[in-house]
């Protein structure tokens, strides 16, 4: 497996690094990391308070960092019980000159925000946020692209102890509602519209339908655009121009298992789930993955490509909490042109803030790869410290790309987690060699492993992705009546007090990870299990596929896999292409991993939040009703898959 290591760190990483000075600080040897990530599981409560300690995080500690409950011990303990803390003052920390935002648009407009900048317009609305009548107790909602109002509007939030929950403005009505109707918002932050692909969308009605499906909502704070006029409004409407005064900005600060965000599921198989986070464990969380694992310092630049629904953009704010600065992109990552694809806004938009950490997907990369695009040939890409990817699982050969195409001397991060940690179970290291198509560390603090039926921890062979010890990031609970008994039917059903995770991985003898896909979407043919993402590498070497879904489809005593193609040459997909998928995907896999039937497809469906739905598509072609289609970017395709016919694949 040496020939597998693509990147190795410098001896130097050993001595200045975060990771290697808390490693110190701590009585570890930095080259040891085993023994840290043992000590970190087993005195959970010191290393969370060595993580408070050095990350400088603003609260008061108190005297207590775990209570452990013998009886359930994930699901009863709780840490730092007598904590005071506030997530807008750690974020907003730091001097008044330093920049904390660089904003930048597919209309290549670029703008800073200086910390002291920020503070003043947070200030502002925390100001109306309160003589709305927000208190702690209370929601606050936003249907915002990714631009430093929806920043403000949530850290204003923050400061005042309420609840903070968001969707991406292209979400429909229905969408929105299964989603934000549940919290019952008493304010909500809306765009009346937005650009996106080269146009620009009117979004205003859309708004006022949503504010008055929700009767929570008292008022409404336009942030660009207006809202037409409509009969029967309940709520206020005001201009977050001239929303609130000057004020002095206070922080209220609250128990560290206090609510500060409810995010959501994709909601393919039912209501999306309203996942409660805690203040303090989104924090702890945060830190920890930023300063010892991104290696992210005072003056950093972190940028990832996200909308203001996704959990990355909550993980992304939270580098503000390193004193490091932000990027903010709004719009698309990617722009269609008359002379074709134009790949360069992400990249232009890092090179002239300086990006140091740079986050994005391996279905960016591979577009990146079919275009022929080389960044590190056409950006002065100096600053870049690290690549981080989120996702799905990037494929081995995206490994080498990056490393010929962005930037020889970098970490690449494959990182896995979710929406329920708000965080990652596997992520990057700055003092560990990057190995191709492994994610390189557990995270600390995290006690992950791969566990078979047997619930027995394994190595070298496919089983679950779990964790069997309490960290400060699990959820409170799902919102709404019977939100305990939701949660723990999610995550303990199959083993109880040890968190399932639903991813299916492979833990490697070097410590690392691979996943294979999720284990709701796992390929069961001939009874054996195997994971898709496997397929997808395989299918991503070929630049005739734009893209596919995998999926199982029964039949009589076993199951079949499915392979469905979008091909960008519209010829049609000929029985020799078919061959050759076939032999690279056994080549590349095993011939258990070769698909039965291949199809071709006009498009692929997938969610809101960007993710393939093998779920839906499945569920129409065996005749069945896909329970939450607003949950679904474009459902409109599944009748495409409702019809495939068997007698007429390749």
């Amino acid at each position: 497996m040496q020939s597998d290591i693509v990147w190795q760190p410098n001896e130097a990483c050993f001595e200045t690094c975060n990771l290697a000075r808390f490693a110190r600080e701590n009585g570890f040897d930095a080259r040891d990391y085993d023994t840290l990530h043992r000590w970190s599981i087993a005195d959970k409560g010191a290393f969370w308070r060595a993580v408070w300690d050095f990350t400088g995080m603003i609260g008061e500690a108190g005297e207590r960092a775990l209570i452990e409950s013998a009886e359930n011990p994930m699901t009863g303990s709780a840490f730092f019980p007598d904590a005071r803390v506030n997530l807008a003052e750690n974020l907003l920390r730091g001097d008044d000159d330093a920049i904390a935002i660089h904003e930048a648009d597919e209309t290549g407009a670029r703008r800073t925000v200086t910390r002291g900048e920020l503070r003043t317009m947070v200030a502002r609305t925390a100001d109306g946020l309160r003589r709305a009548g927000v208190s702690r107790d209370d929601c606050v909602a936003g249907i915002l692209p990714n631009r430093t109002e929806a920043l403000v509007a949530l850290l204003a939030t923050a400061a005042l102890g309420a609840t903070w929950s968001s969707c991406s403005p292209d979400f429909g009505v229905t969408a929105i509602l299964d989603r934000l109707g549940q919290i019952k918002p008493k304010v909500l932050f809306a765009a009346a519209s937005y650009r996106y692909g080269g146009k620009d969308h009117d979004i205003a009605q859309r708004i006022v339908d949503i504010a008055k499906g929700m009767e929570s909502v008292d008022h409404v704070i336009v942030t660009n655009g207006s809202l037409p006029e409509s009969t029967g409004e309940r709520f206020a409407r005001h201009d977050y121009a001239t929303f609130g005064s000057d004020a002095p900005l206070a922080y209220e600060r609250v128990p560290f298992r206090h609510p500060v965000y409810v995010l959501y599921t994709s909601g393919t198989t039912g209501a999306p789930k309203a996942i409660v986070h805690s203040t303090g464990g989104v924090l702890m969380q945060h830190l920890k993955e930023h300063v010892l694992h991104g290696d992210v310092r005072p003056g950093d630049v972190v940028s990832w490509y996200t909308n203001t629904a996704w959990m990355m953009y909550h993980w992304l704010i939270s580098a503000l909490a390193c004193d490091a600065a932000i990027l903010l992109y709004d719009g698309a990552p990617i722009l269609k042109t008359p002379a074709g694809l134009d790949v360069t806004p992400l990249w232009k938009a890092a090179e002239q803030a300086g990006v140091t950490h740079f986050g994005t997907s391996p279905k960016y990369l591979a577009t990146l790869a079919d275009e022929g695009y080389s960044p590190a040939q056409r950006h002065d890409l100096s600053a870049l410290k690290s690549l981080l990817s989120a996702g799905a699982p990037v494929s081995p050969h995206q490994f080498d790309w990056v490393y010929t195409h962005i930037k020889q001397d970098m970490v690449f991060a494959s990182i896995s987690g979710g929406t329920e940690i708000i965080g990652c179970f596997m992520l990057g290291s700055p003092i560990h060699p990057v190995r191709r198509g492994h994610l390189t560390v557990k995270g600390l603090g995290l006690a992950v492993a791969v566990m078979d039926d047997r619930n027995a921890p394994i190595v070298g062979r496919q089983g679950d992705l779990v964790c069997t010890e309490a960290f400060p990031s699990m959820p409170l609970t799902f919102w709404g009546e019977g939100g305990m008994q939701r949660y723990h039917d999610t995550y303990f059903s199959h083993r109880r007090e040890i968190w399932t995770h639903g991813d299916v991985a492979e833990m490697t003898p070097y410590g690392s990870a691979v996943i294979y896909g999720r284990s709701d979407t796992t390929l069961k043919p001939g009874g054996v299990r195997i994971g898709t993402a496997e397929i997808y590498a395989a299918c991503e070497l070929f630049p005739e596929i734009e893209d596919c879904l995998v999926f199982g489809a029964p039949v009589p005593g076993d199951e079949e896999i499915v392979l469905c193609v979008k091909l960008k040459d519209e010829a049609g997909l000929s029985e020799s292409f078919a061959k050759e998928v076939r032999r690279k995907i056994r080549d590349m896999a095993s011939p258990r991993h070769v698909p039965h039937r291949i199809h071709a497809v006009s498009a692929i469906p997938y969610t809101l939040n960007g993710k393939r739905v093998e779920g839906a598509a499945r569920t129409v072609l065996e005749g069945g009703v896909v329970k939450n289609m607003g949950s679904l970017a474009n459902p409109e395709c599944l009748d495409e898959y409702r019809g495939l016919d068997r007698s007429a694949a390749a």
